[in-house]
């Protein structure tokens, strides 16, 4: 095999792994908000959850997508890791039909027909609106093109008269159980190193169409490549938390378990596709397989017990869903770890491959938690103002209640140092997303989406400077707020954590739903108090019921909590869509 061939072979996989990734990529452009509703309202059961995962995988011509979805939403919490094995059963249907497509390419000439498909996906890569068709256009003709290449490249390296290559095959066992697995474990390192199940497929049609490689062992190596494609998923979802760990494990319990059942009746399953599913449904479309050239009947083959092995294995392993959750549950504890310590994403997972759609619905979720973890945040400085307060007598109470405030000091300022981080991390992923070809939709989400991480982290900063206020009171053993003021600030606190749950509502729901003026009054409830509590603590002062330094400090808890609330509604405002308004 001379150099020029063996290139002619890299760059048509080449071709076709390209062709697949920006086909795939442009079909979840165009129907990415649908391809998620439909995963949210139609897996209300474990069968139409296999339809739903079967049928979006055959769309979007990508196992991974699907996975990577499907798991973006078990971690939203949209759906139940029960649900989500069932679309990865269906899933492993539909990415099947990859194979019917390479057999179709591997026996006929389909070269001449992509130049009219370049020809129209350039023209309308030019036109806005439809540039995404044009995407999946040259998708779909590089995909052809590489098929169609590696056909002539396989035809042009003989590889069924090709002496050294027919007796390195021959030197195995047809009918050994060892030269099965061989092939197995060959099919899987293969796939895991090229980090793709369609190039080996793609291979193997090549090997067996050329009559170098017995069906068996080419059907060996697709059953490799089968658990292969799950080594990659799970080392992916290393770094994901423990919902995404478990699904990619149910990946692999499934792949793995059909492996292990198609093992013990291998050559007779495969005598059965033969005969059976190839011949017969030849017959019924007319086909005389007898006279199909030997090279199409053998990619037929491949393709068809690619297809029968999945269908089979999911009708069989679907009615044991609730036990395959509880199996992965039981081998994958959630990590034992406090999450108010310690700074961890939890929906963005860095180890998948994703598309901006998939990308914005998990920083969307990211968001979502970061809102959480920020009203968790005033409430620890509610916690603190209360500490403060607290009067204790001397000796070990009086240490005890010391320790107690510095404990929560120290966690209100680790939650300062988590919002710095979660706004440099997420900026970080949304501006890596940004990179790719995106819809005027989804760079509008993401400007929204900087937005808020921005004003969230003002939050952050807002809260940790109360935090700072009350621990100097606390620390220079000041005297103590008097109860109007106590009264007051619980008031005004009560009515700034009255805004972050309206806030934390919008993010967790749909725009649709909100009532935005629900914000906006709380905010000139606050306003107004502020602008009350202002005039008040001139008086109060004026009275000698405080000194002025005390009134100061009282006033500055006063203030950061109205500019919390601006904050707030920035954060509504960037969810909602509407421009950003002037407050005093």
């Amino acid at each position: 095999m001379s150099v020029l061939v063996l290139f002619k072979l890299l760059g048509s996989l080449a071709l076709l792994m390209f062709g697949m990734k920006s086909m795939s990529d442009a079909l979840q452009k165009m129907a990415g908000p649908q391809l998620r509703h439909a995963l949210g309202a139609m897996t209300t059961n474990r069968f139409t959850g296999l339809l739903t995962g079967m049928f979006v995988t055959a769309s979007v011509q990508s196992s991974t997508a699907t996975t990577v979805m499907t798991v973006s939403f078990v971690n939203a919490g949209l759906l139940t890791l029960a649900q989500a094995i069932s679309v990865i059963m269906g899933a492993n249907i539909g990415t099947t039909l990859t194979a019917w497509i390479m057999a179709a390419g591997m026996s006929f000439n389909i070269t001449d027909a992509i130049y009219p498909a370049f020809f129209m996906g350039i023209i309308l890569i030019y036109m806005k609106k439809y540039r995404f068709i044009g995407d999946f256009l040259f998708g779909l003709s590089f995909l052809l093109l590489g098929l169609g290449t590696l056909r002539i490249t396989g035809q042009e390296m003989d590889l069924g008269h090709n002496q050294a290559v027919l007796n390195f095959f021959a030197s195995f066992d047809p009918d050994s159980f060892l030269t099965t697995l061989t092939f197995l474990l060959l099919g899987g390192v293969l796939t895991f190193c090229v980090q793709s199940s369609a190039a080996v497929m793609a291979i193997t049609m090549i090997l067996c169409s050329s009559g170098a490689l017995p069906i068996y062992q080419g059907i060996a190596l697709v059953l490799g490549e089968n658990i292969g494609t799950t080594v990659t998923s799970n080392l992916a979802a290393m770094s994901a938390n423990s919902q995404a760990r478990r699904a990619a494990l149910a990946h692999m319990f499934f792949n793995v378990f059909g492996v292990l059942w198609i093992l013990v009746i291998f050559h007779p399953f495969i005598d059965f596709v033969i005969n059976s599913v190839v011949g017969k449904g030849a017959a019924l479309f007319g086909v005389d397989i007898e006279h199909t050239p030997i090279a199409q009947k053998l990619t037929i083959t491949l393709a068809a017990f690619h297809t029968c092995f999945n269908v089979i294995n999911a009708m069989i392993l679907i009615w044991f869903i609730p036990q395959i959750e509880k199996f992965v549950c039981w081998v994958i504890k959630p990590k034992k770890q406090d999450e108010e310590e310690d700074f961890r994403l939890h929906f963005i997972t860095a180890g998948f491959m994703k598309t901006p759609e998939l990308s914005v619905l998990e920083a969307q979720k990211e968001i979502q938690d970061f809102g959480i973890r920020m009203q968790r945040m005033f409430g620890m400085v509610q916690e603190l103002l209360d500490l403060s307060s607290t009067k204790s007598s001397s000796g070990k109470e009086k240490d005890k209640h010391e320790q107690e405030f510095v404990k929560l000091f120290t966690r209100i300022e680790k939650y300062e140092n988590i919002s710095d981080n979660m706004e440099l991390e997420i900026a970080k992923y949304l501006e890596n997303v940004s990179d790719a070809h995106l819809s005027d939709d989804t760079k509008g989400k993401i400007r929204a989406m900087l937005r808020e991480i921005s004003e969230l982290e003002s939050i952050g900063d807002a809260c940790y400077n109360m935090g700072r206020t009350i621990n100097r009171k606390f620390q220079a053993k000041q005297d103590h707020f008097n109860e109007q003021q106590y009264s007051r600030l619980h008031q005004m606190m009560n009515l700034t954590d009255q805004s972050l749950t309206q806030m934390n509502m919008l993010m967790g729901g749909r725009r649709e739903a909100f009532d935005v003026n629900r914000t906006f009054n709380i905010e000139n409830e606050i306003n107004n108090y502020r602008n009350q509590l202002k005039s008040q603590n001139i008086n109060s002062v004026n009275n000698h019921e405080y000194t002025y330094a005390e009134g100061t400090v009282y006033m500055d808890l006063v203030n950061e909590c109205e500019k919390l609330g601006d904050y707030v509604v920035n954060v509504v405002e960037a969810r909602m869509g509407t421009r950003q308004t002037q407050r005093n």
